[in-house]
C-alpha cells in the first residue's frame, strides 16, 4: 500500500519534469525567398556565412567595398523569440556594423528567422517581408 502511495505521489513530479530541448544553431541551414534559394553556415568558433549561388558573404575573412572583413553572430538564448545578430567587421579599422535578428526553432533541424534589413531595429515578429524558414542541411 505503502508503495503504490509513494507512486501515486511521484507520477505527477515526473510529468512535470522540463527536459532541456535547446536547439543548437551550428551547421549548414538551407532556405528559399521567392525561388531563390540560399544557404547559411554557423560554425563553432561565433562566425556566419550567408551562400548564394556563386556568392559568398560573411565567414572568418571576405571582401566588402573593397575592403577585407569578417562576419560573426551571437545567440541569445535567454529572450523569447532568441535574439540572433550577425556582426560585419572591418578587419583593418575594426569598425562593426550588427543586422539585429530574432530566430525560433520549431525542431531541431527547422528555425524561423527575421532580420532587421536596412539599419532598421531588431524586428519584433516574424512575417512575409523579414523573414524565411530554414532547414538544416549538415
Amino acid at each position: 500500500m505503502k508503495k503504490l502511495i509513494l507512486l501515486l505521489f511521484t507520477i505527477p513530479f515526473l510529468a512535470f519534469h522540463s527536459v532541456d530541448t535547446e536547439v543548437s544553431i551550428i551547421g549548414k541551414w538551407k532556405g528559399e525567398d521567392k525561388g531563390d534559394i540560399g544557404f547559411v553556415h554557423f560554425d563553432k568558433e561565433g562566425y556566419a556565412l550567408f551562400e548564394t549561388g556563386d556568392q559568398k558573404i560573411g565567414g572568418k575573412e571576405f571582401i566588402m567595398q573593397g575592403q577585407k572583413a569578417k562576419m560573426t553572430y551571437e545567440l541569445n538564448t535567454s529572450t523569447k523569440p532568441m535574439e540572433l545578430d550577425f556582426i560585419i567587421t572591418i578587419l583593418d579599422t575594426n569598425e562593426s556594423n550588427k543586422i539585429f535578428g530574432i530566430v525560433e526553432f520549431e525542431n531541431e533541424n527547422k528555425m524561423h528567422l527575421a532580420v532587421g534589413f536596412g539599419g532598421s531595429a531588431r524586428p519584433t515578429e516574424f512575417d512575409d517581408k523579414n523573414s524565411i524558414y530554414f532547414f538544416r542541411e549538415e
